[in-house]
């Protein structure tokens, strides 16, 4: 996900669906206060995948537990190819003609945030299609697994202040 995910396309949504699952979970998680940020700058500054994070969050908070390290590189496999040949060229585009004045690039533009977005859900659907089912498990170790898993996808930056950012952001969700 990026900033171009303030205002995604309404969808159909369907419970059961992995893919709706985990498209809801990133779009209810982004939303929270400070998220944004820590999520733009972790992309920006340190060169994560937003949607990798989302998706190791997701795994734990929905039950379907920790991931390892070679689940990470597997994810990392799925979702690499859209974010680096659509993705990341989209939204290096779209972030040049922000200060554009002229109206029609500014619609343009807006053409590339929801193209940007759309390549983010293509992304997560190749992710949420790795996903196993949820188990029932305690809120708890839903929580402690999402935690886990923010940990082994921030790697050395998990002690930094946009990932005390997520990990307090992961209070907020309802249980």
């Amino acid at each position: 996900m990026s900033e171009a995910s303030a205002a995604p396309p309404p969808r159909a949504s369907s419970r059961g669906d992995p893919d709706e699952a985990f498209w809801r979970f990133s779009l209810d998680f982004y939303r929270l206060p400070g998220v944004e940020g820590a999520l733009i700058a972790l992309q920006d500054q340190a060169g994560h995948d937003v949607n990798l994070i989302l998706y190791a969050l997701w795994l734990g908070w929905s039950g379907r537990g920790r991931l390892d390290e070679r689940e990470l590189a597997a994810a990392a496999a799925a979702a690499g190819p859209i974010r680096e040949r659509i993705t990341a060229p989209l939204r290096e585009l779209r972030r040049r003609l922000r200060s554009d004045p002229d109206p029609a690039v500014q619609s343009l533009r807006e053409h590339l945030k929801a193209l940007e977005l759309e390549a983010e859900r293509i992304a997560q659907s190749r992710l949420a299609a790795q996903a196993g089912p949820p188990a029932a498990r305690s809120a708890q170790s839903r929580r402690a697994a999402a935690r886990a898993n923010l940990a082994r996808a921030l790697g050395q930056q998990a002690g930094s202040a946009e990932a005390a950012i997520l990990a307090q952001a992961l209070d907020r969700l309802p249980e």
